[in-house]
């Protein structure tokens, strides 16, 4: 399943079919179907992608910190959408923010951790928005 920028009918189907199916899917397939899906239902598949894209990262690239760290930002953004769009879900957005935050720290980029921190902080006080 391959992702592309704007969701057909038919890749929605595709991505629905496989969510559905019974065979248990990789979760790269999983992360490709929730990024289909979240643009069409963003509400319901967000959260999912935002699990999903931590899981992938974690699972299969590991060993790869550049590629762990982006599909963590992807998490963050897709956290940041569901925020902006349901500002009660700050825990999903603070959980997203706290893995991407533990990426950096592996991987010893201390510069960064402090945007992190005050977007954190500011999501937890009630205030949206990244810094």
């Amino acid at each position: 399943m391959t992702f592309s920028a704007h969701a057909t009918h038919d890749a929605v189907l595709r991505a629905r079919v496989a969510l559905l199916g019974s065979q248990i899917l990789p979760i790269r397939h999983e992360v490709a179907a929730y990024r289909v899906l979240a643009q069409v239902s963003p509400l319901a598949y967000l959260p999912l992608l935002t699990a999903a894209l931590y899981e992938y990262s974690r699972q299969d690239f590991a060993h790869l910190p550049e590629t762990a760290l982006a599909l963590r930002a992807e998490a963050v953004a897709a956290a940041r959408r569901m925020y902006a769009m349901e500002p009660t879900r700050e825990t999903l957005l603070i959980g997203a923010l706290n893995r991407y935050r533990q990426q950096l720290e592996l991987m010893g980029r201390e510069e960064e951790l402090g945007a992190v921190d005050r977007e954190m902080a500011l999501v937890a006080s009630g205030r949206q928005g990244p810094v």
